[in-house]
């Protein structure tokens, strides 16, 4: 059977001031000196597709407005909220501080395979996405609750991290909505 493709305005989604005002899912994304343009702006629309607290750029990560960034976005700047913060180590302790779990989504000695981690309810947690040549910082690993990392069974080393994001969005999504 043939099924017809759904057309923009048949989906019924939020616009922006809804989205605002819409119960978030408790998760929080760091990016820790993200280069690509693309990759913050590909980060921000799949925040926007799962409801995310809140998204933090660090260090080198550029911020909106930028034409590079809109054009994967797609608007979703505006409708996630965002802050920038220097220092990510800095921002790690704070949000520790505020009772937020941190997890670096990164490969390292006794991680957790993310098939393996289940978010517990009235927590909110704070996922940290490295540059993509050198990872998540160490010092902010160090730092970290958590190290998460994404099971891989081919030849290549890593996921693209807006790839990685999608994932642990997604898992952590649908974890917490189970």
């Amino acid at each position: 059977m043939m099924k017809r493709k759904l057309k923009n305005s048949e989906l019924n989604r939020l616009n922006t001031s809804e989205f605002k005002d819409a119960k978030k899912t408790p998760l929080i994304i760091v990016l820790d000196n993200i280069r690509s343009l693309n990759n913050i702006g590909s980060v921000f629309r799949s925040s926007d597709a799962f409801l995310i607290e809140k998204i933090y750029l660090c260090g080198i990560t550029a911020k909106p407005p930028h034409k590079d960034i809109h054009k994967t976005a797609l608007g979703s700047t505006d409708s996630v909220d965002w802050d920038y913060a220097e220092n990510p180590l800095e921002l790690v302790k704070k949000l520790k501080q505020n009772h937020i779990v941190v997890c670096s989504i990164e490969q390292t000695e006794g991680a957790t395979m993310l098939n393996e981690f289940y978010p517990k309810e009235n927590k909110t947690y704070a996922l940290v996405f490295g540059n993509e040549v050198k990872g998540v910082s160490q010092d902010v690993v160090s730092e970290s609750d958590y190290v998460i990392e994404i099971p891989q069974f081919g030849t290549k080393h890593s996921l693209n991290i807006s790839v990685s994001c999608g994932v642990v969005i997604w898992d952590m999504f649908s974890k917490l909505k189970s």
